[in-house]
């Protein structure tokens, strides 16, 4: 068996039996706002990325050298490179902002599951999948957790009425706390700000 299959495998039960040995932490929101769920239905559509070569080779030139400390695979760095941009051009996110929060979330691991059960670069929760018509291995699988992760952001910054503190607070399930979304908005400063 592959080895990236064994541990999707291995992530999908350990997310699996996450949730069924213990009861879900008491978090707002929790990604489970059904006008959210009709968002990501709405807007999971492919769009165009790079206006031309040169914005692609800007973009590259600015954040692969810092992503490389962190994602060593080469394929996998130019991966999430692309789909972060291209995402974040498709919802009219800032890139350095998406960027900041899979730092944040996962440390650009994809194979990353949290203690709430959230999964992958952008810590998307399972049950989201499965209501989009998709599978839960295609969690820890780069373009969609990319794009589901942006998407539910876009969703919250609109929401709050591009309020990143209080968009940031709802993604992560903190409401009425700031830790989170400083913590990101200071990793967005001191690392990931493009342009």
């Amino acid at each position: 068996m592959d080895r990236r299959i064994a541990i999707a495998l291995r992530c999908l039960f350990l997310v699996a039996l996450a949730s069924l040995a213990a009861p879900p932490p008491a978090l707002a929101d929790r990604q489970q706002d059904p006008a959210l769920g009709r968002f990501l239905q709405k807007t999971l559509k492919e769009a165009p990325c790079f206006e031309d070569e040169f914005e692609q080779k800007v973009w590259l030139a600015t954040m692969e050298p810092k992503l490389l400390k962190l994602v060593k695979d080469e394929q996998e760095r130019a991966e999430i490179l692309h789909h972060v941009f291209c995402e974040a051009r498709r919802l009219q996110l800032p890139p350095g902002l998406v960027m900041a929060v899979i730092d944040v979330e996962s440390r650009f691991d994809r194979w990353a599951v949290s203690s709430a059960g959230a999964v992958g670069l952008m810590q998307v929760m399972p049950f989201w999948p499965n209501q989009l018509g998709m599978t839960n291995s295609e969690l820890v699988r780069i373009p969609q957790n990319v794009r589901m992760g942006c998407t539910i952001l876009k969703f919250y910054l609109d929401r709050e009425k591009g309020d990143y503190t209080k968009a940031l607070a709802r993604y992560n399930g903190s409401v009425g706390r700031r830790n989170y979304a400083d913590l990101v908005l200071t990793r967005l400063a001191n690392r990931w700000q493009y342009r």
